[in-house]
């Protein structure tokens, strides 16, 4: 029983947090020294990131299982820190105050909770497609690009661009969408954006495909912690306007 009420105020203290986000900025200033200096790292564009921490020395990516560990801590710090809040606090007539707080920390355990899965099954891949191309994809789809558009000024720079794209499988065409700059295409997990075009001698688009599992979870965070944090705003300002008048 001692043992339990050491653990749990263990990650009930604001000590713990604080220890734990300072641990973390050293790990990552280290991070940031370490990795202009291995070309191991480039490679982090394209993999998950543990299929690459699997695959790479631990002497190079010891601090980054060592950001893991520190980041699991303080899920725990936050979550412990959260539940003993609402219980200590229930009977508070402020009800929405209390829980703001609370709605951001959900937020960022929403976030971490979407960096986890996009670290297990992301990919991203660049390629270039002109007319006519097909290309498979990893969800085994045929994605083929009809026409490659450019929309050139009178100096002769690219102003626009897009692509008309169709999705083929088993020979059959699926669906068609244009992909813009800001217009991506999604199909089944995957989305393919369009980056640039060059027209001489013909036009080609440079294509990137990817995947990332955990974006729906990193919008829930960012809104849940944006709601939060601007409900908890707002009724602080209220509370202390009778007081300044």
């Amino acid at each position: 029983m001692d043992l339990i009420k050491k653990i749990l105020g263990f990650f009930i203290s604001l000590r713990t947090a604080i220890w734990l986000l300072i641990a973390l900025i050293c790990l990552l200033l280290f991070g940031s020294l370490v990795m202009p200096n291995h070309e191991e790292f480039l490679a982090l564009h394209t993999v998950a990131l543990f299929d690459w921490m699997q695959e790479m020395p631990m002497s190079i990516t010891w601090w980054l299982w060592a950001c893991i560990a520190v980041l699991s801590l303080l899920t725990a710090n936050t979550l412990v820190c959260s539940v003993e809040s609402l219980l200590r606090k229930r009977e508070s007539r402020q009800w929405l105050l209390i829980i703001s707080p609370q709605v951001m920390h959900i937020g960022f355990l929403f976030i971490l909770l979407a960096h986890l899965l996009s670290s297990y099954n992301s990919f991203k891949g660049i390629t270039y497609a002109y007319q006519n191309s097909v290309f498979q994809l990893p969800n085994n789809l045929e994605v083929r690009f009809n026409k490659v558009n450019a929309d050139v000024d009178a100096m002769g720079y690219v102003k626009d661009w897009s692509a008309d794209i169709e999705y083929v499988k088993d020979g059959k065409t699926l669906s068609q969408d244009r992909i813009l700059p800001n217009s991506p295409s999604f199909k089944e997990g995957l989305g393919i954006y369009i980056k640039t075009v060059k027209v001489a001698p013909f036009p080609v688009a440079m294509i990137e495909v990817s995947r990332e599992p955990g974006a729906p979870w990193a919008l829930v965070g960012g809104i849940l912690f944006m709601l939060g944090m601007v409900t908890l705003l707002s009724l602080k300002i209220r509370q202390e306007e009778p007081n300044e008048s």
